[in-house]
């Protein structure tokens, strides 16, 4: 072969590799995408055998899992076809670390979704674990609209076992999300009460007293038990998240313990339980080992904790194969802890500690410290919640748009403040002055500051009541450094502080007339929201608002504005 013959064929080889190459990156690239068109509509549904409206995706209840690898990328081009409400989705407990309008929140991270308007969400899942997406606008989550996102490990995980099942657990109104808003928002105040029944991934027994309801169909295939089935001598991973409304929630399987390995994607030291406490916002992975008589079905079963019982235990089945998923269990289910031994709930929440050699510590010191005091007060007599004496009312100009592009008069540019005043407020009875004020200043830090965040509970307008608040944060995940009862001591609690091994999470629990300790780094620039995960009392106004490195935030996609004081930026430029 001459040199001529020689160097197109080195040239025409190298050509054929490159196509090959870039084919092959393609594909790769390809398959770390995970798209998915949604359409958003109202559906009748039976989740509890009574038929209700129910925001479906796609025609359907719960919504679709979305499954990916930590590092892939998940696009959501989610088009709202409900012709009277706006609408977002949160994607709870992914970061959104450069994609903070991604977020889902209304008035915060983005405009809400108009009827006919499509919004294109799409966001790096960076970390592997259990985590979910939910409704982020009015009382949605209450209507259904939520589902699974499941994160898998790109690395080895310290842990194994032979199969998965995942289930969400709710709790479910017949009242409307209109109807419970509107109570809420009314003076006479109306409360949304308990809930009618508790779910289990959408599925439930509402306890009907009988007469005559044309809604009502105890046959419904919506309604039938949910199914977890399992092979005999088998180990199973699984995923339980909580998006109940209201309820703290008490999990457990008959005759079977739990190992809890993994809470809101942080991997934990194993802890063998016979029942586990869901609050709304939590998720947990548990390994289920299927090792009693195969030749029975199982109970597995949710009860309220923290608030009376009024509603009947929600229950699906454990199938042991190969029986019939239609065989009952034979025997009750198990009752869970007494609804109000809140010793036994604290006891098992500081179980929880960051697995050895897996999870980073915490910084040892802050640089910045809140104390936020938790109260139920009232507003020209309308019932609020509010935090240092402040009911979060958000804007109509979204504050990542307004903080971004400096739109003047968007919101209140006076901070919060850091502390509650006065410093001797008395938790233990009702607000002496039960008055507060609306606001919707924002809580500023420097980029990779580390911040605590002190929440301090107290008691409700109701004399001798302090309830449980799941706070749940944005953007971050923090570590949980203590908890503690009565009135937090800046001088004294800290040194109490676990800095070794402190869990990891993106929600906690504030127990009644208590506090909860948390820290974080502000290392993720935009604009969060950090707020209690109970629909109503964040509808209410518990929360506040946090942001940090606005400056380092990418120009914001045109569809994340278009509302409030955006719409003249937009029009102007």
């Amino acid at each position: 072969m001459d040199s001529g013959a020689s160097h197109l064929f080195n040239w025409t080889s190298w050509f054929v590799f490159a196509v090959m190459m870039i084919l092959a990156m393609e594909l790769v690239s390809e398959a770390t995408f995970h798209h998915h068109k949604w359409k958003l509509s109202y559906q009748n549904w039976s989740p509890d055998c009574m038929q209700v409206t129910v925001i479906s995706i796609n025609g359907q209840y719960p919504g679709p899992t979305i499954r990916a690898r930590e590092g892939d990328t998940v696009v959501v081009d989610l088009e709202n076809q409900m012709p009277t409400e706006n609408v977002v989705i949160h994607w709870h407990g992914i970061r959104q670390s450069g994609t903070p309008w991604s977020d889902g929140t209304a008035s915060m991270s983005q405009c809400a979704i108009q009827a006919g308007e499509t919004f294109s969400y799409k966001f790096v899942v960076d970390r592997p674990g259990t985590y979910f997406y939910h409704g982020h606008y009015g009382l949605q989550r209450s209507a259904g609209l939520y589902g699974s996102l499941i994160v898998d490990s790109a690395k080895t995980e310290p842990f194994t076992y032979d199969g998965e099942l995942s289930i969400i657990l709710n709790d479910w109104w017949h009242a409307s999300a209109y109807q419970q808003a509107v109570g809420l928002s009314s003076n006479p105040f109306v409360w949304v009460g308990e809930p009618q029944s508790l779910l289990m991934e959408g599925r439930g027994k509402y306890n009907f007293s009988g007469g005559n309801n044309i809604a009502y169909n105890a046959t419904s295939d919506q309604c039938s038990h949910y199914i977890l089935p399992v092979k005999p001598g088998r180990t199973y991973r699984l995923r339980i998240a909580s998006v109940a409304s209201l309820s703290a929630l008490n999990f457990l399987i008959q005759g079977h313990n739990m190992t809890v390995v993994e809470a809101d994607g942080h991997y934990v030291e194993p802890v063998e339980l016979e029942n586990l406490d869901v609050y709304s916002g939590e998720s947990y992975s548990v390994l289920l080992r299927a090792d009693q008589d195969p030749s029975k079905n199982y109970w597995a079963a949710i009860n309220v904790r923290a608030r009376q019982p009024r509603t009947p235990t929600g229950l699906a089945i454990l199938n042991y194969l190969p029986n019939r998923p239609t065989k009952l269990p034979t025997t009750p289910p198990p009752p869970s802890p007494v609804w109000n031994d809140f010793s036994y709930s604290k006891t098992l929440a500081k179980k929880f500690l960051a697995l050895r050699g897996h999870e980073e510590p915490p910084p040892m010191n802050s640089t910045r410290q809140l104390i936020l005091l938790n109260t139920q007060n009232k507003i020209n007599g309308f019932i609020k919640w509010a935090i240092n004496n402040i009911s979060l009312v958000p804007p109509p100009t979204p504050y990542l748009a307004a903080m971004k592009y400096k739109i003047h008069g968007a919101y209140d540019p006076t901070p919060p403040p850091d502390v509650y005043q006065p410093r001797d407020y008395n938790i233990t009875i009702p607000p002496t002055n039960p008055n507060a004020v609306e606001g919707n200043g924002v809580y500023v830090f420097a980029l990779n500051s580390v911040v605590d965040v002190i929440l301090q509970n107290a008691n409700t307008l109701t004399a001798n009541n302090s309830e449980i608040h799941p706070w749940h944060l944005h953007g971050h995940d923090f570590w949980i450094l203590g908890y503690g009862d009565g009135v937090f001591d800046p001088r004294e609690d800290p040194k109490k502080f676990n800095l070794r091994n402190p869990p990891l999470r993106n929600t906690v629990a504030l127990f009644p007339y208590g506090w909860t300790a948390l820290r974080f780094k502000a290392d993720n620039p935009g604009v969060w929201a950090f707020h209690c995960h109970l629909e109503a009392h964040f509808f209410m106004g518990m929360g506040v608002m946090f942001a940090e490195g606005i400056d380092r935030v990418r120009s914001l996609p045109r569809s994340a504005m278009g509302c409030g004081l955006t719409l003249n930026k937009m029009i102007h430029h």
